[in-house]
């Protein structure tokens, strides 16, 4: 999964690249039906923000394989300790 997760952020990033995107693309406003007025930088900083959801979730469920190994360090390991 972690190689197919790759793939397709790289897939995405090298489009985007591709576009050569000027600040003024960047700046320019779109309109999300919810959210009203959206500009093109903020979307890309949510894909961003998105991606990084995905990996923070891998994170945790590659932690939790070791839940029971830790022993008594479980404490310090706020990993750990977040919401399943």
């Amino acid at each position: 999964m972690l190689v197919e997760f790759r793939s397709l952020r790289e897939e995405n990033i090298a489009v985007l690249k591709s576009m050569n995107l000027t600040d003024t693309d960047l700046s320019k406003e779109g309109n999300h039906p919810e959210l009203g007025k959206a500009k093109l930088k903020e979307l890309l900083a949510t894909w961003t923000i998105h991606d990084l959801g995905h990996i923070s979730q891998i994170s945790r469920v590659m932690a939790r394989q070791y839940e029971t190994e830790v022993g008594p360090w479980i404490r310090y390991l706020s990993i750990l300790h977040e919401e399943k």
